[in-house]
């Protein structure tokens, strides 16, 4: 991919010159070198994006759900029509490995979901004498991460559209060329003016204008912790309403029960999932103290089946960290682990043979890890994970629960009624059984992990407020 410049961002239904001048340089992870500049919105530019939701709101909070449907359908096909271009600027981007070819379709697939959601969806019900009628809760702004932008995007703006609300989206400045496809295949569904609009810039900068804003009702915020939190004081002042998912350290129990061979092949799926670049990552792997040396012999093995490279090979499991400072935080923890006193059994610090450039970290696994160690309590975003032993079932709940997230967890058994006794003692906002999945259903966390959900009818609610009409 050539050297360009995005000097576009996207307001009431044009293409325009932010106001901002500031130029953020883009980074291909798996060179390292730059591919380009975005040239990136500011204040000025994000109250302009906020009056254009703000005149389109009452037209399209008055849609028809047939209506919404049709828009949901035309921005679908508008999405899948310039899905290899999308996918391309995924793996240059953000060194997503070309075997992850659903991080493109999973944008089609937000828009066809929330039609099946939309299709079964009640705006009114009857409570005793009142009809509730769940109503848009107003102008959302959308806040989304680097690690899933075109996903991200798509799946709230496809929520926040089906509720009848107009939106602010405000993507990663370091996924610009992402949002850059994404924006002109959802331009070309031929929605009115002003019902979305795509400022991109940085979050102290737009996400903050954006969290102050009077005009704003809600947020809709992916990203992690520490952000989350300041998004909550500063969207106290005004009250809005709030979505926001967050961080992870989520547990992958393996039962003693389990097949080893799989369980261990599900523990790094769920662990090494993106890149590791992921808030599920399963970076907690807990496993009977009495089937110890079976798992490392079998974890041993298995990690082969998980190289990182460059992600344009079809055998790399594992791409580049998305920035330098990425990957020097992942180093860091690698670091730490060590003189924590775990014990590294495959990888380590420093770059995987024969990749002398860009992001790319060794996969590791630490054995002797107990959950008061840093790199058992903290999210790393990157491919170290952890194998923690537990006595019994009860000691491997409580290991589980230790800690102040609580997003994902993962359980491996060929017991599904125990499998499914543990995973309701679980705090977290989704259980997977040996690898079990639904997009449809709610997803968000316990805990540190967020506020609210997301996805399907729980999802949709989110940006609804529920007004109760009595005779």
């Amino acid at each position: 991919m050539e050297h360009h410049v995005i000097d576009k961002i996207y307001i009431d239904g044009e293409f325009v010159t932010p106001h901002g001048t500031e130029l953020f340089d883009l980074f291909n992870p798996a060179t390292g070198k730059t591919i380009g500049q975005v040239r990136l919105a500011d204040e000025v530019d994000t109250e302009a994006a906020i009056a254009a939701a703000k005149r389109a709101l009452p037209a399209w909070s008055a849609t028809s759900k047939e209506e919404r449907i049709d828009a949901l359908r035309r921005l679908q096909n508008a999405v899948a029509a310039r899905r290899d271009e999308m996918f391309d600027a995924i793996i240059t981007e953000f060194g997503a490995p070309v075997r992850n070819g659903f991080m493109a379709d999973s944008a089609i697939g937000a828009f066809a979901d929330m039609i099946t959601t939309l299709e079964e969806f009640d705006f009114t019900h009857q409570v005793g004498k009142a009809t509730v009628e769940m109503a848009p809760v107003g102008v959302a702004a959308l806040i989304s991460p680097w690690n899933s932008d075109v996903f991200f995007i798509s799946d709230k703006l496809a929520t926040a559209l089906a509720a009848g609300c107009t939106v602010v989206i405000k993507p990663s400045e370091m996924s610009a060329t992402q949002t850059q496809v994404v924006t002109q295949a959802l331009h070309e569904a031929g929605l009115p003016k002003g019902v979305f609009n795509i400022v991109t810039g940085r979050g102290d900068v737009v996400g903050t204008a954006l969290t102050r804003h009077p005009d704003v009702a809600k947020v809709s915020f992916t990203g992690s912790t520490a952000v989350g939190k300041t998004i909550f004081r500063e969207a106290a002042d005004t009250l809005k309403s709030l979505t926001l998912e967050l961080g992870g350290k989520s547990p992958s129990i393996i039962l003693d029960d389990a097949d080893l061979e799989t369980a261990v092949t599900g523990a790094f799926m769920a662990g090494f999932a993106n890149s590791s670049q992921a808030c599920v990552a399963g970076t907690r792997i807990l496993v009977p103290e009495s089937r110890l040396d079976e798992v490392l012999a079998v974890a041993k093995e298995k990690m082969a089946d998980f190289p990182s490279g460059d992600p344009r090979d079809p055998a790399t499991a594992i791409g580049p960290m998305v920035s330098e400072q990425q990957w020097e935080r992942v180093q860091s923890y690698i670091r730490l682990g060590v003189e924590e006193g775990a014990r590294i059994v495959v990888g380590g610090p420093g770059r995987p043979e024969g990749l002398a450039d860009g992001y790319f970290v060794r996969p590791t696994l630490f054995a002797g890890v107990t959950n008061d160690m840093r790199i058992a309590r903290e999210e790393i975003f990157g491919p170290v994970l952890s194998i923690l032993t537990y006595r019994d079932e009860d000691h491997a709940v409580e290991i589980a629960n230790d800690t102040d997230y609580g997003l994902h967890a993962y359980v491996f058994s060929s017991d599904l009624a125990r499998a499914r006794r543990i995973a309701s003692r679980l705090e977290a906002g989704r259980v997977a059984i040996n690898g079990g999945y639904e997009p449809l259903s709610p997803f968000g966390g316990f805990k540190q992990s967020g506020i609210g959900r997301e996805y399907g009818a729980f999802g949709l609610e989110g940006f609804l407020e529920p007004r109760s009409v009595m005779v």
